[in-house]
């Protein structure tokens, strides 16, 4: 496998995550890794489709690329862009990809290079035997995932469909294990509402309140509400919906003054149970309940969804036990992923690295986890692709 960076050994997902980490890929920047990546996709055969997205120069980099034409076609999703490192406290440098101790360092270890490196290097070692007449292969590759997603796999997906290249399977290589590689594959997501409530009143001098109308005496008895509602029970793929209120804010910096207005934000991470707007018109109702003057701006950021289960999740779990001998638990819970976009055009999955230090300082994935993770991916798509009986590598 040669890379850009320098002669690499063949078939090496250490040195080819080393070459994704050492690009400074902050989102929604590019450094150069989407190049690595397509060079390499290119070198094998994959036939790749340039998708910048976005208005100005500095538009979202991604891409699409396909091997084989026929069914059943298997995307693997990612993202090459990362979150800041943040403050102090590495002990390499967080974009040097430095190997210590049979550990990888680097911002993006595990959130989502390591992830990536492992699906392409799993790809390169089932071309020599695979037959191309029994299934595709694609990456469906964005450089927007850790900040708008404006601009990303949205994009991509509606490219996708216009052009009949829509999957019948995608994994998502998102970290999804909590300690141990083969703990959980995610097969859902929640949903995330993210709402903002201003609540008008009359600003004053605290010494005369009966000049002045305190929005924030009105806030009280609506907050109580909203906090202690029990919005649903859960149901057997989901844990009981989840308002937070995020942030209460007057802009008043003084002591002496009634606020004329207060403005609070909350987030709601649901369940199937509900939509995004049946929560709207729940939130509306229940402000009108204690507030008769208000303005609400509710922003939807993904809905929840629920992967049917189906050969692909299964056949993954059996490779999963097989390579590790545990039975990955099926999960829903988390954050939101991009995910919630693909679930709209096809089945999804989500299956990866140990997610312990993602977003953290000293991101780090044992080199043992990452050959593991590649070692399935392997045998996940020699299943889907050649049959449970296909030689393996």
């Amino acid at each position: 496998m040669g890379y850009s960076s320098g002669s690499i050994d063949d078939n090496d997902v250490v040195e080819f995550a080393q070459a994704l980490l050492k690009k400074a890929s902050v989102t929604p920047a590019d450094e150069g890794v989407q190049g690595i990546l397509i060079s390499q996709l290119e070198r094998m055969g994959f036939s790749v489709t340039l998708l910048p997205f976005g208005s100005g120069e500095k538009k979202t980099l991604n891409f699409f690329a396909r091997l084989g034409e026929h069914s059943p076609h298997i995307c693997f999703a990612g993202h090459t862009d990362v979150v800041p490192p943040g403050g102090e406290g590495w002990v390499h440098a967080p974009f040097s990809g430095v190997v210590e101790k049979d550990i990888l360092y680097g911002r993006g270890a595990c959130d989502m290079k390591g992830g990536i490196a492992a699906f392409v290097c799993a790809v390169e070692k089932i071309l020599k035997t695979w037959d191309r007449r029994k299934g595709s292969i694609s990456f469906l590759i964005t450089g927007d995932e850790e900040g708008t997603g404006e601009f990303g796999t949205k994009c991509v997906l509606e490219w996708m469909k216009a052009q009949n290249q829509i999957p019948d399977f995608c994994l998502v290589g998102e970290p999804t294990n909590p300690n141990i590689l083969g703990e959980t594959i995610k097969i859902g997501r929640r949903g995330s509402l993210n709402a903002r409530v201003v609540i008008k009143g009359v600003q004053g001098h605290v010494a005369y309140p009966h000049r002045a109308d305190n929005p924030l005496h009105k806030l009280a008895s609506l907050l109580n509400f909203l906090v202690t509602h029990e919005l649903d029970k859960g149901n057997e793929w989901f844990e009981p919906s989840s308002l937070q209120v995020t942030s209460i804010d007057t802009g008043n910096d003084v002591t002496n003054l009634i606020p004329g207005e207060v403005e609070i934000r909350l987030n709601i991470r649901f369940n199937t149970e509900h939509t995004g707007q049946s929560l709207k018109t729940w939130l509306n109702e229940s402000i009108e309940r204690f507030i008769p003057h208000y303005s609400l701006e509710v922003a939807i950021s993904g809905e929840a969804f629920l992967t049917p289960l189906g050969v692909e999740v299964s056949e993954l779990q059996k490779v999963i036990l097989e390579q590790t001998g545990r039975n990955a638990r099926l999960d829903t819970g988390g954050g939101t992923s991009d995910a919630r976009f693909i679930t709209h055009y096809c089945p999804v999955a989500e299956f990866g690295l140990v997610g312990q230090t993602m977003h953290k300082v000293n991101e780090q994935v044992q080199l043992s986890d990452l050959r593991g993770l590649e070692t399935i991916y392997r045998l996940f798509l020699q299943k889907m692709l050649c049959g449970a009986g296909h030689e393996t590598v």
